[in-house]
This record gives structure tokens, sequence and C-alpha cells, in this order.
């Protein structure tokens, strides 16, 4: 084991050891300490729950939780993609200056393609161990910290037992269950369990089990399903329930299927399969729930819900749809970045609540430490604001701007580009030729007209304003092709 892997192992196990029991269980007032369950799903679309528009996934204990907590309209994750996005909530950083924009491997790690423009810069492949992640901080104040699920941030080396979580269930470097949704699973950080189990109800077991073991002290528990990514499997007589339902939908309105640059984005959700995956991962989340009842201690836990990135509706079989967002996963339009969020905060947070104002995944490390009542870390946390004055509802954010830079081709049809919204003005440009487009949010959700042209000085004060951000974090831009071949995009 490397030095500083070694260091990063015992350094919060060493505090524990000698803080006393009872600041490990309680604050400095002697209060017992907040707790908190993470429950991140991975392609979860905007609209793919029934309190964010859905008129055909069923979503029941999802929409009870926003009904409990604060529903956030316009939450963002920080890349259309899976592995920087969960960088960025651990770390509490933009992607870019980390400079881990892209899935690991990353869609060019076989080298560029001749139907590309561009060759992507290389990135790190792994969530550095220089980090201190939100469980590290969260351990180091005494929380006992479980991982279950999804971790796809690094190698062996780099799995979360070596960034701060006590425990690894399913943790490893692949990014989608590579035996997939029912056992055997084919994953060395769990067991196969019996025939006809199905991934997301066990990871949900064991998510139970840890709680049933640490519910009576302070813990973390961060629970990544690998749900609903690909491959696209449900339980059978889900998957039967929504064949049954979508047969009894009216005809769409509008094709199945509209042009999105050289691809096609889904616009109706009636994917019977999908559907089935979303109403376990629903389920899980009902358990998680009931559960924190159970054990009496769930008026003491806050609970987040998020997703990674946007619905997949452009590629690998479109199994949703994100309408009225335009694409989806891979993407940096709005179907591609804006998320079902969720902060159930019992006490502090009113019921029912509706947050409209721009937030980003950056945010979730500082906003834990300020509910845990611990220090913040602005050398660490530097791309997030805690968000616990709008979730009491008694003040905005002092944020300017949001931005992302996805400088790669993804498997989508994305191409390479950076983004920034200010206010309710968004600013893409695309690297192939400098394309800019600009779009009023607000009056324009769907980013169906460009207003570049029409504004020519908002549109260059985004631009200069995006610029400085790509320079302040270190960015790394996208280079011509050398072999490039226009014929081979055909």
């Amino acid at each position: 084991m490397k030095r500083r892997e070694f260091l990063k192992l015992t350094a919060s196990t060493a505090v524990a050891a000698f803080v006393p029991r009872a600041v490990l269980g309680s604050d400095e007032s002697g209060s017992k300490k907040t707790n908190f369950v993470f429950i991140l799903i991975d392609d979860m679309g905007w609209t793919d729950a029934a309190c964010f528009g859905s008129k055909f996934y069923e979503t029941p204990n999802i929409d009870k939780l926003a009904s409990q907590g604060m529903k956030f309209t316009n939450a963002y994750a920080a890349c259309p993609v899976c592995s920087p996005t969960r960088a960025s909530i651990l770390a509490g950083k933009y992607p870019a200056r980390m400079n881990l924009t892209d899935w690991i491997p990353g869609r060019q790690s076989k080298g560029p393609r001749p139907c590309e423009k561009l060759i992507g810069p290389s990135f790190n492949q792994q969530m550095a161990l220089k980090e201190l992640t939100l469980a590290e901080a969260l351990k180091e104040a005494g929380y006992t910290t479980c991982f279950v699920g999804k971790w796809h941030l690094g190698d062996e080396m780099y799995y979360p037992e070596y960034q701060g979580f006590d425990i690894n269930i399913a943790g490893i470097s692949y990014g989608w269950p590579i035996g997939g949704y029912f056992t055997p699973y084919k994953n060395p950080k769990l067991e196969d369990g019996p025939e006809g189990e199905y991934l997301t109800d066990r990871l949900t077991d064991e998510a139970l089990k840890f709680l049933d073991d640490n519910g009576n002290k302070p813990f973390l528990l961060y629970l990544s399903h690998y749900a609903v990514h690909t491959p696209l499997e449900s339980k059978k007589n889900l998957t039967e329930k929504y064949e049954a339902k979508a047969a009894e939908l009216p005809a769409p309105q509008s094709p199945r299927f509209l042009p999105e640059g050289d691809k096609k984005a889904r616009q109706v959700q009636d994917h019977p399969v999908y559907a089935g995956m979303l109403q376990s991962t629903d389920e899980s989340v009902g358990r998680i729930m009931k559960k924190l009842e159970e054990l009496g201690i769930a008026d003491n836990t806050v609970v987040i819900f998020m997703s990674d990135n946007g619905g997949l509706s452009t590629a690998e079989g479109s199994p949703t749809s994100n309408v009225p967002l335009r694409a989806g996963k891979g993407w940096l339009y709005e179907g591609g970045i804006r998320e079902p969020m969720i902060i159930k905060w019992p006490g502090a947070v009113k019921p029912g609540s509706v947050c409209n104002e721009p937030v980003i995944s950056n945010d979730f490390y500082p906003t834990i430490l300020e509910i845990a009542g611990l220090p913040k870390r602005p050398n660490q946390h530097v791309d997030g604001l805690s968000l616990v004055p709008i979730l009491k509802q008694k003040a905005k954010l002092d944020r300017k701007a949001i931005y992302w830079h996805y400088p790669h081709y993804s498997n989508q049809g994305g191409r390479p580009c950076s983004a920034v919204r200010a206010g309710k003005y968004k600013l893409i440009e695309f690297y192939e030729g400098s394309h800019l487009e600009l779009y009023n949010l607000e009056e324009d959700i769907s980013e169906k007209q460009n207003l570049a042209s029409q504004m020519p000085e908002k549109t260059a004060e985004l631009r200069t304003m995006l610029h400085n951000w790509l320079k302040s974090v270190g960015a790394y831009m996208p280079e011509p092709n050398p072999e490039y071949q226009p014929e081979a995009e055909k």
C-alpha cells in the first residue's frame, strides 16, 4: 500500500480512537448528531418521478419524500455523465478543477476516431487521494460511513475504503453492473445471492443491515444505486405490469422520437423495462424510509435524493424521455444535466416546499457540513455553496453563475463544449467551429430558440464569464484531430 493511501485509511481511525465516546455521539451542546442518508440514482432523468412530472412511471415513495422535504426544480449535475458528477459530490469541486471531465475510462480511451474533428483531452482516471472527501470529513467527526453500490471513481487503490468509507459494499471501478441486475453479479465486493435475486433489492438489503447495526450512532449511509443504468433489466412481473400499462396509453400526439443533432431523442415515457427498474428503485427509497422510522431515527436523519446525470434518451436503447427538456445524458442541454433532487431535513425544511433557485452537485459537501454543525473546509469544497439558507427559506445563494466543461464526445451524441448559466440565461459554446447557443431558460426550457445572434451583448458577456472560469480552474481543452476524415462522419 502506498504511503498516501495508508495515511488516508488510518487517519480517521486514529481520530476516532482518541475522541471520547460522548463526543462521537453528540455535538458540543450534548444534542444527538444528525445522521445522513444520501441516495444517488444512476441515469435518472429530471421528469422520471411522478412528483417531477411523469405520467407513466410510478414512484409513490419518491413522491412521499418530496412531500416531506424540499423539491429542487433547478438542480444540476456537474457533468452530463457519471464519474465527474460523483467526484463533485464527494470533493465539493467542479470536475474541470480536478481534471476528471468524463466517465472513466472515457470514450476516447482507445484513441481518436476518424469521424470526430477533435480529440478530447486526457483526464484523471480516478478521484485523487489528495481530495479530503465528504466521507473523510464526517469520519473525522466521529461518523460511521458506509458506501453501498456504484463507485466508478478509479481502480482498486481508489475504492471507497481509501476515500473515507468504513464499509464498502459493491463499490468497484466499473460503472455498470458487470453481471447484470440478476445474480450472479460478478462483483468482487458483493457476494452472489440466491437465484433470481435482483441487484437493486440486494443493495437495499445491505443498506438496511447497516442501519440496523449502526442506527444508534452518527452515520453517513451513501446508497449509490446502479439502477437505472443499462443493461435494461427489470423483474418479470414489473415488466409485464408496464407492458400492459403502455398498451393502454393513447397514441402519442407527437412522434415517439425526434431528431436531436445526429441522434434521436425519445419524446414519450412508455418503456416497460425501464419503468420496472424505476419502480424497484422507488421501492428501495420506501424501504429505507420505513427502516428509519422503525429505528426511531427518522426525525434525526437528513435524506438526500439525487441523480448523477440526465436520463438516457438519445442512445443505448433510449429508454426514457426528458421532455420538456432537450436531449439527455451525454449532452449539456438541460436534459443531460438537470436532475430530480430532494432534501428532507426534519425540523428545518418545510414539508412540501419547492426551491426554484439553481443549485449544483458541488453544493452537497458544504451543505452537509453545516447541517452537521461541523466547520467548513473552504479549501476543499471551493466550488460548492451551503444550501442551508435556502433549505430554511431565509436567503438566496450568493452566486452569479454555474458552469460546466465537457470537452469530449459522448456515447450519446454530445459534442465537446462548455456552458454557463447566469440567472435565466444559459450559454453553450461548442468547440467544433466555436459555435455559440444562448437560451432564456425561464421562457424556453426546451432550448428551442437560440438567441445568440439576437442578443450579441449578453452572448459576449456570458462567453467572457465562461472563458474566465475555464482559465481559473485550469480546464483542459480539446485539440484538432489529425486523423479526422470528413467522409467518416456520414
